[in-house]
């Protein structure tokens, strides 16, 4: 129930507990139980990376990266999750890894973001575990290897991820990597279409 949580983390939050003001500031962004309002997320979210809190300095991130409440702003996003990733989080690790992928706020450089996208995903977090497989897939930042791309697909796909899901049906559709076999590139096509994602449903068509 997002109301009855909302009122829990206001109280929290007030009373200056980092992990309530930034459990807050998402509902504000998401607009779960209350109305989406960017400028009441940044400044929850704010209070709560100003004390350090890691989710909460890549969460800011995020929205300086989007523009949400706050101009975009590459720059301050990437010095952002660079706080939060020296505190070891996955997510930051993922979104610093994006940004040198994409050359936001940071020169384009592939062998980072591969390093970053490494350390997140061998912590079991499934976006970052898809873009490695991607990496690998394409020969970005590593040599090219389609079984270490069917490797990290596989292990994001298990966490239910429909973009690895769909690249994993592809990977046994085409004989990437793995032996070739339309039974399991159905299979890893269906789970991803059942998210609705529409790549995967074109793919069974």
């Amino acid at each position: 129930d997002f109301k009855e949580a909302i009122k829990w983390y206001q109280l929290s939050a007030k009373q200056g507990y980092a992990e309530a003001q930034n459990n807050l500031g998402v509902m504000y962004n998401k607009g779960r139980g209350v109305p989406q309002n960017y400028k009441e997320a940044i400044k929850w979210v704010g209070l709560a990376a100003e004390q350090g809190f890691g989710h909460a300095q890549t969460n800011l991130g995020g929205m300086y990266e989007k523009g949400q409440g706050v101009p975009q702003d590459y720059k301050e996003a990437v010095r952002l999750h660079r706080l939060a990733v020296k505190q070891g989080l996955a997510q930051a690790q993922y979104n610093l890894g994006v940004s040198y992928d994409r050359g936001h706020g940071v020169p384009q450089d592939y062998k980072e973001a591969v390093r970053l996208y490494r350390l997140a995903a061998e912590q079991g977090f499934a976006p970052a575990q898809y873009n490695l497989g991607a990496m690998y897939f394409e020969g970005l930042g590593v040599p090219q290897d389609h079984k270490e791309a069917v490797k990290w697909f596989r292990r994001s796909a298990e966490q239910g991820n429909a973009h690895a899901q769909n690249n994993l049906g592809v990977m046994y559709d085409k004989g990437h990597g793995v032996s070739q076999d339309f039974k399991e590139a159905i299979k890893w096509y269906q789970l991803s279409a059942k998210q609705g994602y529409a790549e995967a449903q074109n793919n069974l068509g």
